[in-house]
């Protein structure tokens, strides 16, 4: 009887070894796969197994099922008991890729691309297919995500010829999503390979400049691509994009306030909206015609669309305020596509909605993302007391420490009187001038100290306005920090000229519109000549016109185009994938009274 069971117990053993294992290579050793047994049932063999290399292959295969169960914990708790230096380099290949795995669910990716540097990675390509598929798959989502975009669509370019099915359909689109991301100069094909024929794909869609244009590009791209993967089957959004281009934009409603608060705010858009209008015009363009409604007088939004429709409208630019952009997006869906000139505080709203604005907030994370390229890892905050104060707070926060900074102080700034105390604070200036009065108690006698700050301080986020910048700037230099790096968003540049004003405000560096840095702009001239008052602080609403003009053809594209940019007058414009343009914007400093405009870093 006793030798029954153990031949049972053998044969048992046997059975789970054949279906945790790939056919044997004896010098890449046997690859785990989904074995017909539970995760308990491996490891209960495992811990009676023979020889350690059957146990290490079976709680392999523990981990392997544990992972593909959902059970993450699970599976990097078993895999930690595999001695993967023992291995046999199959093995070792498949414990790599598991472990990225794991990293990958724990939003780690350079830990799974450490995982993924293991030299056993060298003899990937003597493995099955499937193997490869599975690791090239986890090394390219590891790449994306640690931010080397080229260095992953390379990889799932090297795995497109393994795939097929949805899975082939899918790694597609996510090799022309990779590389539509790139911008423009990193689009130099080298090579005539896949990669070279994506890249000049891309190239020759960014370069153009009109849905006519980008669709005959594509054409071109095409006749000249023949059996490129792109052109046997063309990426979605590029096919979207031919659907676009047979749908001219004929009618726009321009939807702004003529009275009440926001009127004058409403006027100048609309100047700026008709403004590049009549460009368009001189250049011999066709552009659609434009319908003036007043939204201060809007009963109802539902009679709006209404008469929009009758009226043959095919595209909504406004409304303006907050409210009615609120309604909108709440909508399950919008009788005409509308881009809204305001921001809902909700993240999503109908198909149909796209939201433009001059929101604080993207100039909070322009400054984050200058900072960074700059060098810089720790941030002190400055901003006003109060809900405005707190938005721009937040955004720069989340942008800023999501991408690795650090922030070792902030402020709310709100009366004058209490600015030097704050800044003092900050800092810790008054504990220093402590340290020296203790010094001078135990000597007993008079110390010359000067109060020296805190080191760890390595820039400020300054959100203020002018006033309050021209009080902060030269606290900072008479609480002996002046020579701290002040980064500022567009609310400290009154636009005004005055001298004085901008020389209390020295060295602070600001992110600001191209249309108020830019004095020889062709459009900006012709409008200052009719309007002057666009040569100052509302320049900013006039570039949001000629933006909203120039965005509303080409709303499709840049929903098309993901990461797609229009350089505008209010900033380099993108999207994001709940539809609401965001803002890039250029630098500058004041020097001696004067704007400088500072050189653009990559972005």
């Amino acid at each position: 009887m006793i030798a029954c069971l153990r031949l049972f117990t053998a044969l048992c053993l046997a059975a789970l070894l054949a279906a945790c294992a790939s056919s044997p290579s004896s010098s890449l050793g046997e690859l785990p796969r989904t074995p017909d047994a539970s995760i308990e049932q491996l490891l209960d063999q495992a811990a009676k197994s023979k020889t350690p290399e059957e146990a290490a292959l079976l709680r392999l295969s523990a981990a392997d099922l544990a992972y593909r169960q959902g059970n993450a914990g699970q599976s990097a708790q078993i895999l930690q008991q595999v001695p993967v230096e023992q291995l046999k380099p199959g093995q070792q290949v498949f414990a790599s890729t598991l472990a990225a795995e794991l990293a990958m669910v724990r939003n780690q990716p350079k830990a799974a691309l450490t995982a993924l540097s293991h030299p056993s990675l060298q003899r990937l390509s003597e493995l099955p297919v499937e193997q490869q598929v599975r690791t090239g798959t986890v090394h390219a989502r590891a790449l994306e995500a640690d931010g080397q975009t080229l260095a992953a669509a390379r990889e799932r370019i090297f795995i497109a010829p393994m795939l097929s099915g949805e899975a082939a359909s899918k790694n597609h689109e996510a090799i022309w999503t990779l590389i539509a991301s790139l911008p423009t100069d990193q689009l130099q094909p080298t090579s005539t390979d896949d990669l070279g024929g994506w890249m000049s794909l891309a190239l020759a869609v960014k370069t153009a400049g009109t849905l006519e244009q980008q669709q005959a590009a594509i054409d071109n791209w095409r006749a000249q691509n023949p059996k490129h993967p792109a052109a046997l089957q063309l990426p979605l959004p590029l096919t979207n994009l031919k659907e676009l281009a047979s749908q001219p934009l004929g009618k726009i409603a321009l939807l702004l306030p003529q009275d009440g608060p926001l009127a004058s705010v409403g006027k100048a858009l609309r100047e700026g909206f008709m403004a590049a209008h009549y460009q368009a015009q001189q250049a011999g363009q066709k552009p659609p015609a434009i319908e003036f409604y007043d939204s201060s007088r809007l009963t109802s939004l539902d009679e709006f669309y209404r008469k929009a429709q009758a009226d043959g409208v095919q595209l909504v630019v406004g409304p303006l305020e907050k409210p009615l952009v609120k309604q909108l997006s709440t909508r399950p869906q919008l009788p005409i596509t509308t881009l809204a000139l305001n921001y809902s505080e909700g993240e999503q709203g109908p198909a149909q909605l796209f939201q433009f604005g001059l929101a604080a907030e993207d100039e909070a994370r322009e400054v984050s993302r200058r900072a960074r390229a700059d060098g810089l890892h720790r941030a002190a905050i400055m901003v006003p007391k109060g809900e405005w104060g707190d938005r721009v707070l937040r955004a720069f926060s989340q942008d800023w420490q999501a991408n690795g900074g650090s922030i070792v102080a902030t402020e709310r700034v709100d009366q004058p009187v209490q600015l030097a105390q704050q800044i003092a604070d900050m800092f810790q200036l008054r504990q220093s001038e402590g340290r020296a009065k203790s010094l001078q108690s135990t000597v007993g006698s008079q110390v010359a100290a000067q109060p020296s700050r805190r080191q760890d301080i390595e820039f400020i986020f300054l959100a203020a306005t002018p006033q309050q910048a021209q009080q902060i700037k030269p606290t900072l230099n008479f609480q002996y920090a002046g020579d701290v790096p002040v980064y500022a968003t567009s609310h400290v540049f009154s636009a005004s000229g005055d001298v004085n004003q901008y020389n209390d405000m020295n060295g602070v560096r600001f992110c600001e519109t191209p249309w108020l840095l830019d004095a020889n702009d062709p459009l900006r001239k012709q409008v200052t000549a009719q309007w002057p008052q666009a040569g100052g602080s509302l320049g900013r609403l006039y570039a949001m016109g000629v933006d909203a003009y120039r965005l509303a053809p080409r709303l499709g594209q840049l929903k098309a185009l993901p990461d797609s940019r229009i350089e505008g007058q209010s900033g380099s414009l993108g999207m994001t994938q709940n539809q609401r343009v965001v803002r890039q914007l250029p630098w500058a400093q004041f020097v001696n009274g004067q704007v400088q405009r500072l050189p653009d870093t990559a972005r």
